[in-house]
């Protein structure tokens, strides 16, 4: 351990173009702390916002952004138990990750399985958690329920469903291109439709036999949204995760009423904080997801540790699929 470490650092809330690689100072570690030798770090959509000043939680500059990372555990608090200098890991957080190190709590902390390497592990967790507490705790998807994905080319939009296939419902899903609505049926949707189809929603009647989707995940926003409304279900659940079109949606509380559907936020950040039994459901669900490879990573982008700013305008022009991986050490 150095006393100094490199960090991707936000200077200003003006998007991907104030990022600066800068140094900054080693800090010792507190009570249940982990220091971690980032190998990877993902990129997710918050990220973007955060640089933005657009995202619930805003962070003044300077800040480090980075949700997530895998690398090897440098140094452990005197009281953590659970894990020691050595291990292989994937970590979660509020920011932080796009550094040559990062300190986080134990409990953010998970063994990398041996099938996932550090860039997959760096963009497993986010969009693994929000799709299993989406789609399970949230959504309570049953096998054999249908599944409705708004933007499955994204990160999370992948993860959805592949963790709802996992689950054995049918899944169908939306892209705006043929190489996204490609990615989309390699990942193992039943059906793919282009998000930008008049006749999307009588499309999804028609594969469903004219009952609509039990349950629509959604991390886009804006009028794909109010599109979706009218291929709900009666009784639906229609699942609120993000708003990644920048506009967010009024839904109409009488259709809500007339189709009997329910509107349900999804926080899989935040609800396991809050909740320390969800926490542990949560985390040994992941724990078992990530051992069998469930919602394996597509990686679309991977970039050097230099060229961290370049990695995020690429979410801000929508140029990916899948995921967007920082490599802080060159796999």
């Amino acid at each position: 351990m150095t006393e100094s470490y490199l960090a991707a650092t936000c200077t200003a809330l003006t998007g991907p173009s104030s990022i600066q690689i800068v140094e900054r100072e080693t800090v010792p570690l507190q009570s249940g702390e982990v220091r971690i030798d980032v190998h990877a770090a993902g990129l997710n959509f918050p990220d973007l916002l955060m640089t933005q000043g657009k995202y619930q939680f805003r962070p003044d500059p300077p800040f480090v952004p980075g949700l997530e990372a895998a690398g090897v555990v440098i140094e452990v608090a005197p009281d953590v138990e659970y894990v020691q200098p050595g291990d292989r890991v994937m970590a979660g957080g509020k920011g932080g990750a796009l550094a040559a190190q990062w300190v986080v709590n134990e409990a953010a902390v998970s063994p990398l399985p041996s099938s996932l390497s550090f860039t997959e592990g760096a963009c497993w967790r986010t969009a693994a958690s929000t799709a299993w507490h989406a789609l399970v705790e949230r959504g309570q998807l049953q096998s054999g329920e249908s599944l409705l994905v708004l933007g499955a080319s994204g990160g999370v939009g992948m993860a959805a469903v592949k963790m709802a296939k996992h689950i054995g419902a049918t899944v169908i899903g939306t892209g705006s291109s043929e190489e996204k609505r490609a990615a989309i049926r390699q990942a193992g949707a039943d059906h793919i439709l282009d998000s930008a189809d008049p006749e999307l929603a009588a499309k999804v009647k028609e594969i469903t036999s004219g009952k609509g989707a039990d349950v629509i995940f959604d991390p886009v926003g804006g009028t794909l949204a109010l599109t979706a409304t009218r291929a709900i279900a009666w009784n639906g659940r229609y699942l609120i995760v993000g708003f990644a079109s920048g506009s967010i949606p009024s839904f109409p509380a009488n259709h809500a009423l007339i189709k009997t559907y329910s509107l349900i936020g999804v926080r899989a950040g935040e609800s396991p904080r809050r909740d320390p039994e969800l926490a542990k459901r949560q985390n040994a669900a992941l724990r078992e997801l990530a051992t069998q490879s469930v919602m394996r990573p597509h990686i679309s982008h991977r970039f050097p540790f230099s060229d961290a700013a370049q990695a995020l305008a690429v979410l801000e022009k929508r140029e990916a699929i899948g995921r967007v991986v920082v490599e802080i050490v060159a796999s």
